[in-house]
């Protein structure tokens, strides 16, 4: 009997013990996106002119604005993104790589540079449908996307009652809390140097892929509801324009 309840009391610490340890390293990893999308958010932006030449030199899209996004074919525009999403993954790969011999000493700085290919992947994935963000309300409405691919449900309200150097902040400690509860059980990994390298690789090319693709989505709704209602407006004009001559 008492053997049983040492090892009861054995397995009781060994569980408190390995969840001190995946606390710890759920405030790493929470403390590491915070501060990683804070930096992207004052530094890493795609420029909307530089793309839009490389969607029709390198991609061919024949369009000479963003608006033309809406005249091609959403077939077309999904091939982009998938595109643009798995370069993200092979460079957040790659980076993941790199920093990930070091363990668990590298995992903020890993993180900060993940958060910044997460949201210029995201960026891009917003120019292809259409969306830029070169105002508040349209800057506001890109994080409301990187929330969404974080699996955060931010409220139209707040966006509304806030202006947005207020709300991107609040936003990106929602993005952080979520995305540590979703990574941290994964990234535990990391604690072993040298084949963390294999795990950082693997990790951070699964997250930008499943960020992407959830953004992707948010985008793509987005993109054929406005397409839709711009489509019915078109109608409504030409029929204004030329209506239907009455029966003789």
């Amino acid at each position: 009997m008492a053997t049983g309840v040492s090892m009861l009391h054995e397995l009781t610490s060994s569980e408190m013990a390995e969840q001190e340890r995946k606390s710890w390293i759920r405030r790493r990893i929470e403390h590491g996106l915070r501060r990683g999308f804070q930096h992207a958010y004052e530094t890493v932006k795609v420029d909307p002119r530089k793309f839009l030449l490389q969607l029709r030199a390198a991609y061919g899209v024949p369009i000479n604005t963003f608006e033309g996004i809406y005249s091609v074919d959403v077939g077309v525009l999904d091939d982009l993104a998938n595109r643009v999403i798995h370069s993200g993954m092979k460079l957040a790969a790659a980076e993941g790589a790199g920093l990930g011999f070091g363990g668990i000493l590298t995992i903020v700085p890993d993180l900060s540079i993940l958060a910044g290919i997460t949201l210029r992947t995201i960026q891009k994935l917003s120019l292809i449908y259409g969306f830029e963000y070169n105002t508040d309300e349209e800057t506001a409405e890109l994080w409301i996307a990187a929330a969404s691919a974080a699996g955060v449900d931010i409220s139209r309200e707040i966006l509304e009652k806030e202006v947005v150097n207020r709300f991107v902040p609040k936003v990106i400690q929602q993005i952080a809390a979520q995305a540590s509860k979703e990574v941290v059980e994964k990234w535990a990994g990391r604690l072993i140097p040298i084949a963390s390298s294999a795990i950082g690789a693997g990790l951070n090319y699964y997250f930008v892929r499943a960020w992407g693709h959830r953004a992707q989505a948010h985008f793509r709704q987005k993109h054929l509801e406005l397409r839709g209602r711009m489509d019915a407006t078109g109608e409504a004009l030409a029929s204004v324009s030329n209506p239907a001559r009455p029966l003789s």
